[in-house]
């Protein structure tokens, strides 16, 4: 995969990147407020992908309320993430990890270098930065939103 090995009990890597509307957006944003969801995903507009992001969007009161936010991150670029931001009706944050190409994904460990993408790593970060939980999949293997419901359940 990549330079990072994560382990739970690890302060995440701080980042900040454009959202699907150009704003930046980072990590410590949320630091002493809200759990938070990070989720990478190989590319937008494809079959799997574009699944999870639904379930979220169709959950999404589970993922993004007063307590938690999710932040989906990709190395689409910004105009790409609006686009399909909007053909999906998905209002949380789609990060774009355009350029510098997977810095951030590399930092989680999640970077596919050989092929110039992530792979689906998602991890639960508390509100001190900590991580709490993380699953990291093959580029082919789905998530299921349950087990991040459990995983933030388990903060509270």
């Amino acid at each position: 995969m990549s330079d990072a090995v994560l382990k739970v009990g690890d302060l995440a890597p701080d980042f900040a990147l454009a959202n699907q509307y150009g704003e930046q957006v980072g990590l410590s944003d949320f630091r002493g407020r809200k759990n938070v969801v990070v989720m990478f995903y190989p590319f937008a507009f494809t079959g799997i992908c574009t699944s999870e992001l639904c379930t979220l969007r169709d959950r999404m009161l589970e993922f993004d309320n007063d307590d938690t936010v999710t932040l989906s991150i990709s190395c689409d670029s910004v105009p790409s993430l609006k686009v399909f931001a909007m053909q999906e009706g998905l209002t949380h944050h789609l990060l774009s990890d355009f350029w510098p190409h997977g810095e951030v994904s590399r930092a989680y460990g999640v970077f596919l270098a050989d092929k110039g993408f992530s792979t689906r790593g998602s991890f639960v970060i508390d509100k001190e930065g900590v991580i709490r939980w993380l699953v990291v999949n093959g580029p082919g293997e789905g998530r299921d939103a349950d087990d991040y419901v459990a995983a933030l359940a388990a903060l509270a």
